[in-house]
């Protein structure tokens, strides 16, 4: 593998987009692509204020677990999907 700096960013895909125009926002911790205005407007504010939550914190995508990630990403209202519990 090489050697790169890696760091996690959120991941934000807009697939309702019928204009024809291509979005794309790029910002600390994410990456937004597609969907309509108003989706793309969407995206872009769940996403601040996820940084918001982290910044609070002082930490970073990297520092969090997947519990406070899901806390997080409830109070924005992001959707998050049922947790996958492994059986033992």
């Amino acid at each position: 593998m090489n050697n790169r700096n890696c760091k996690r960013v959120l991941l934000g895909m807009g697939f309702d987009n019928k204009d024809g125009h291509m979005r794309l926002t790029k910002g600390e911790n994410f990456r937004l692509l597609g969907g309509s205005t108003e989706t793309h407007e969407m995206m872009q504010e769940k996403a601040i204020k996820f940084n918001e939550h982290l910044s609070k914190r002082h930490k970073t995508l990297d520092d969090i677990d997947e519990k406070e990630f899901r806390d997080i990403a409830k109070d924005v209202g992001l959707k998050v999907p049922r947790e996958n519990k492994k059986k033992e």
